[in-house]
């Protein structure tokens, strides 16, 4: 019987391990992965009276937002209950931490936000979630689409109506034929509403990269975000805050063929048929006066004033600032990024404590408009460090256990079948 019971301890012994394995998992947290994931929020329709811009940006100065005959404006999009980013996230004035410097002068945006690009830590803010008009800046959202639906080689041939939109154009030719690379690279560098207005319709017409642009954008968590037009030209219901906008950002410049085409000076774009190449040059001031500069994007409409987003790295540090809403006087918009970029450095070499969190979802495998998609849930139920999941060692556990009991009643069976 010495065999019996040497099996029966050790069994005893594999089991409270078993459990307390079991235990262990059911208590742990969930996977790191999900921590970058925007929780879900509660939301209502109800603004604070002292954030004047908290559920709508200001008043249109022109017929750009009136929607088409017939048609309704959109209903303003539900204020969050609990703000993405913290608790302080919610405040419309300057947002700082405690006795830190204050922000420089002449910053003449009605909003702005300055982050900690790796961490997604807010040094400062100005009136973060207060909802503006995004111009050019929306741009990014076309070109994250874009580079996840199209292949960088897929070739577009330029129509008439492409060519002839309300510019900033790069100047697309009918029937030029240029690569999805080229197209992003100019929509990035130079702006070009020529540019969006052939990728959208390379999407599916301006509809559909509307409508995928408005998926990524509650994917990634961004409530305040609508957009109305691929290009960022004002139209009914277009908004967006300056976390927001920090969020998409950040996440862009998480994706290498983005960070590329905003950190390119200059290319060679073709000229339409029979017609040489030229070049087409970053009109990104930063470029050329702030060192470390990674790259960014510029907008300006008559409704949204002026936009910016950018990004810089010194000493192993990045950090990126988003303005919208802002005015070329008494100082150029550029100027007021590069103060706001010096600003965020300081912040992060004092090791002021952060203010809110820009949190972005996992990267995603498409974006979903009823093609196939990634799940954030399912995304967030797994890490890298846990390939099957809580779950999954849960079930492999409990169908050991019984594998084991299987086999350890088969043996003592057989022994009770043995002559003593």
């Amino acid at each position: 019987m010495r065999s019996t019971t040497s099996i029966r301890t050790l069994f005893a012994v594999f089991v409270t391990a078993l459990l307390a394995g079991t235990s262990v998992l059911l208590a742990a947290p969930p996977a790191e992965a999900a921590t970058d994931i925007p929780p879900a929020q509660a939301v209502t329709d109800t603004a604070d009276e002292s954030c004047p811009n908290r559920t709508l940006p200001p008043p249109p100065v022109d017929s750009s937002e009136e929607p088409p005959p017939g048609e309704e404006s959109p209903s303003p999009l539900p204020v969050p209950e609990t703000p993405a980013g913290g608790e302080r996230m919610a405040e419309c004035g300057i947002v700082r931490p405690a006795n830190s410097p204050a922000p420089p002068e002449d910053i003449t945006a009605a909003a702005w936000l300055v982050q900690d690009l790796d961490t997604g830590e807010v040094l400062a803010a100005k009136n973060p979630h207060g909802r503006y008009r995004p111009a050019s800046l929306i741009k990014t959202l076309l070109a994250l689409v874009v580079l996840e639906k199209l292949p960088p080689d897929h070739v577009v041939v330029a129509t008439e109506e492409d060519a002839n939109q309300e510019c900033t154009c790069v100047g697309l030719v009918e029937g030029g034929e240029y690569t999805v690379d080229q197209l992003v690279h100019t929509l990035l560098m130079h702006s070009g509403n020529d540019v969006a207005h052939a990728l959208a319709t390379a999407l599916g017409g301006m509809d559909a990269a509307v409508e995928k642009m408005n998926a990524l954008a509650e994917w990634l968590g961004a409530a305040d975000t609508r957009a109305a037009t691929p290009s960022g030209l004002d139209g009914p219901g277009m908004m967006t805050s300056a976390y927001d906008m920090s969020l998409v950002f950040r996440y862009a410049m998480q994706q290498p063929a983005y960070a590329e085409a905003v950190g390119t000076k200059h290319i060679n774009f073709p000229g339409g048929p029979g017609e040489p190449d030229f070049p087409v040059y970053n009109d990104n001031r930063l470029w050329a006066s702030y060192e470390g500069f990674l790259g960014g994007k510029t907008g300006f409409t008559d409704d949204a004033r002026h936009t910016y987003a950018g990004a810089a790295e010194r000493d192993g540090k990045r950090v990126a600032v988003v303005l919208l809403r802002a005015e070329q006087q008494p100082i150029r918009v550029s100027e007021q990024a590069e103060r706001l970029l010096d600003y965020g450095f300081t912040l992060a070499a004092e090791g002021s404590e952060p203010v809110g969190t820009v949190t972005t979802a996992p990267p995603i495998s498409s974006v979903d408009d009823g093609e196939e998609s990634t799940d954030v849930t399912d995304v967030a139920a797994t890490s890298p460090s846990d390939p099957f999941g809580t779950t999954g060692w849960i079930v492999t556990l409990i169908v050991t256990v019984i594998v084991i009991t299987g086999l350890l009643v088969a043996h003592r069976k057989g022994l009770l079948r043995r002559p003593d």
